[in-house]
């Protein structure tokens, strides 16, 4: 299947692009310009590149910009375009679906002389607390359901159908180091439980180590490697399961004096999985069950579904787009980001408005033609935006500063706009921006999107100010190679500080003094420039949003490394 190419077999028209308005040359902006021309001019930034956008929505004026018409890599801003994706072509209100289906209905003893058809609809919250009415016990809501029916005896299979998605598991360029992790689980159409299973290694006494796997449907095998290892060879705990096997090897050992570790990892099998939940939630309810568990995945088809013997028991309800979403932006779920691409693709692929002159085999390449389509009438051209799946997972991906800012402002017009701007991360309060850009100043807000991949780090959203202009930015660094210390642990500051002291230089732009030098961005004074006499920038009039930088130099007097 990896082996599946693209072909592109017709060129595609190409709109204009998007008028932006020039940069204004008012002293707030040129000021704003200094800072940030001189922060990222820093020594360290030398071998990375930066890419920044800032707009004012109200006018689409830019207040600054960076190498914002060249391509980065966007990491999870990317869900940025596939939430805006799916919310304009399913609606917030959309749901996906999880349903029984029996091939034939119980004879008069209650026997079920056929099959169960479990049908996955790309529900990615199915077995879990993210909101949906049955959460955690979906699988004996069925069960109950099918005892209502009058069934009291199973003599057939149970059919894990796991065909609705068209493609491999996983999305393009996802990489096989990756597909061991949580934050790379399986994506299909039956998923339970975001397809991630609980490791616990803990001390048996003073012996290590046992090993217990939940949930046991997950139906992993371990093979128990451990030692207990000594004060002179203090061995490290490794967990291994090679791609495509279902067994798990634990070796080496935990360190003296902790008693157990827990770690969550991919499942090997989802769509199993939540067949064995099933199972075993008939053998709760009292239903008998004979036959054995079969799974069902593309390019296999489901012919049962067509037979009119097949009668629907239950169907359980995801919860709506718009509370998915929330999810994903909050915790930057690659599972629901790339789940809601297919889901778009398989409404794309069904909606007969055309195949952007591709041989579309999967449903990613459906979900990827509808956010070309899309993104072309928004007018950001093909050139600004690449995308191979839909979570950023994938280094494939490139997306330039201003087409982010586009989006932006074209989000901020669209009905549904609140909805994912409520949805994204608040700074200091949820989310992945929890513990980031705590104390803005007094009425500033801001709501973005976070990524983060090796030697990536981007950061894209909203900043609402307390005089009433709302902003849209971008702020992408790629290529970068962090500062370490002798021992090996990062040095600060860390990427995340880099760009959240930029969005503080952008809260601060409209009380920053104007600058001393020669109107325009490339005429910073050079009496305040990072890169050569730091310290001449933190005056007793520094604004607030300078202070962990000159907080740095009093305490090195080398600034920020």
């Amino acid at each position: 299947m990896l082996s599946l190419a693209l072909l592109a077999v017709r060129a595609q028209a190409r709109p204009a692009p998007a008028t932006r308005a020039p940069v204004a040359a008012s002293s707030a902006t040129t000021t704003l310009a200094a800072r940030i021309d001189a922060f990222i001019a820093q020594p360290r930034f030398a071998s990375a590149r930066w890419g920044i956008d800032v707009i004012n929505l109200a006018d689409g004026k830019t207040l600054y910009d960076h190498d914002a018409d060249k391509l980065f890599v966007p990491a999870s801003n990317a869900k940025l375009y596939t939430t805006a994706l799916a919310l304009h072509l399913l609606g917030p209100e959309a749901r996906f679906s999880t349903t029984l289906y029996a091939t034939d209905r119980p004879d008069g003893h209650g026997v079920l002389q056929g099959d169960l058809i479990l049908r996955g609809g790309g529900d990615p919250a199915l077995g879990t607390d993210t909101g949906a009415a049955d959460g955690l016990d979906w699988a004996d809501t069925l069960a109950a359901r099918l005892a209502a029916a009058g069934v009291v005896r199973v003599n057939g299979d149970l059919i894990a159908d796991d065909t609705m998605f068209r493609g491999p598991p996983f999305g393009t360029g996802w990489g096989a180091e990756d597909l061991f992790a949580d934050y790379a689980p399986a994506v299909g159409a039956l998923t339970t439980g975001e397809g991630t299973l609980r490791v616990t290694v803990s001390r048996q006494g003073t012996r290590c180590c046992t090993i217990d796997v939940q949930p046991a449907s997950a139906g992993v095998r371990v093979d128990n490697l451990s030692v207990n290892a000594t004060p002179d060879d203090p061995s490290s705990l490794l967990l291994y399961r090679p791609l495509g096997h279902d067994t798990l090897y634990v070796s080496g050992s935990l360190p003296q004096g902790v008693r157990a570790r827990s770690y969550t990892l991919a499942a090997p099998d989802p769509a199993r999985m939540a067949g064995q939940q099933l199972i075993d939630a008939l053998a709760r309810t009292g239903i008998g069950f004979s036959g054995r568990l079969r799974v069902l995945r593309w390019p296999q088809t489901d012919a049962t579904l067509d037979d009119p013997h097949t009668v629907r028991i239950a169907t359980l309800q995801s919860p709506p787009l718009a509370q998915l979403v929330r999810h994903m932006l909050k915790y930057s779920d690659n599972l629901y980001a790339q789940t809601l691409l297919l889901q778009a693709g398989l409404m794309w692929q069904h909606s007969g408005q055309g195949s952007c002159g591709w041989v579309l085999h999967w449903t990613e390449q459906w979900g990827l033609c509808a956010m070309r389509t899309l993104l072309g009438q928004i007018g950001i051209n093909r050139e600004a935006v690449h995308f191979s799946e839909g979570s950023g997972l994938s280094r494939q991906d490139m997306v330039s500063p201003r087409a982010t800012t586009t989006l932006l402002a074209w989000i901020a017009r669209q009905p549904w706009a609140t909805t994912l701007s409520d949805a994204l991360p608040h700074a200091g309060k949820n989310g992945t921006l929890t513990w980031r850009l705590k104390n803005l100043p007094d009425g500033d807000s801001v709501q973005a999107k976070t990524g983060t991949l090796a030697h990536m780090y981007t950061l894209s959203g909203y900043l609402d100010a307390g005089d009433g202009k709302r902003l849209a930015f971008a702020l992408m660094l790629n290529n970068y190679q962090r500062p370490i210390e002798p021992n090996g642990d990062w040095a600060p500051p860390f990427p995340t500080d880099d760009l959240d002291s930029i969005v503080r230089l952008i809260a601060a732009r409209a009380d920053a003094p104007a600058s001393t030098g020669t109107a325009g961005r490339t005429s910073t004074s050079a009496s305040c420039r990072w890169t050569n006499s730091p310290a001449a920038c933190c005056t007793p009039r520094t604004s607030s949003s300078m202070t962990a930088l000159c907080s740095s130099v009093r305490r090195t007097g080398t600034g920020a490394r």
